[in-house]
């Protein structure tokens, strides 16, 4: 694997972390989605029209970040390593082309990332953070639906027990919550559109819980 010595290491990591590479170089190694097996490409574009669009974003990487909040050394150098502030509102998000933090609690962050500079990332945390703090790459633990459409909200009131309407659930604002049976993190990104984060082991059961609720409203897959 690239960037790494003998012992498998991302030099910067040594001594602190193991910083191991997740998405192989090789062509050759197939890639799969916690979703791969519903082969959800070959759908996209099947119907065209309908009140709920949905898409997952795959291959992402998850990073769980905590930290001082209060600590404005290791606050300046989360923003020079991800070019944006840590959102220290509860229950808000910072976002730009690249990099979406999300607040969890008053000392942790969800952080996506391509799933392409994850390794690259996680370096340099582990070679610029100081003093206490925790990194740990979920990324082969998670996956992100985009769930949007004239529907969505009607939707989504059938799987979370949360307010949805636009004047205490805002675009950038984020909860924990149940989803269904299961858990998400949801975050609304406008009026119409939401992203769930999931985790692998519910991914199934959640695509078809989606399927079910939108019977009514009419789902069309993007890719």
């Amino acid at each position: 694997m690239s960037n790494l010595n003998e012992s498998g290491l991302n030099p910067a990591a040594q001594g602190k972390a193991a910083v191991m590479k997740q998405i192989p170089d090789d062509a050759a190694v197939r890639a799969e989605s916690p979703l791969h097996h519903i082969d959800l490409p070959s759908m996209a574009g099947k119907q065209k029209d309908g009140g709920i669009y949905l898409k997952e974003l795959a291959f992402v990487g998850h990073l769980s970040l905590r930290c001082d909040q209060k600590n404005a050394e290791q606050l300046s150098t989360v923003k020079e390593i991800l070019g944006l502030e840590l959102p220290l509102q509860p229950l808000t998000s910072n976002t730009n082309d690249q990099v979406q933090i999300r607040w969890m609690s008053p000392d942790e962050w969800l952080i996506t990332v391509p799933g392409d500079r994850t390794f690259e990332i996680e370096g340099l945390f582990r070679e610029k953070m100081t003093g206490h703090y925790s990194l740990v790459n979920g990324s082969g633990g998670q996956t992100i639906l985009e769930v949007r459409g004239p529907s969505v909200v009607d939707l989504l009131k059938k799987c979370v027990p949360v307010d949805l309407h636009s004047s205490e659930f805002p675009g950038g604002k984020v909860v924990s919550t149940t989803f269904a049976k299961a858990g998400a993190v949801i975050r609304r990104l406008d009026e119409q559109s939401f992203e769930l984060v999931i985790r692998r082991s519910f991914a199934d059961y959640i695509w078809l819980w989606i399927q079910d609720a939108s019977q009514e409203f009419g789902l069309v897959i993007e890719q």
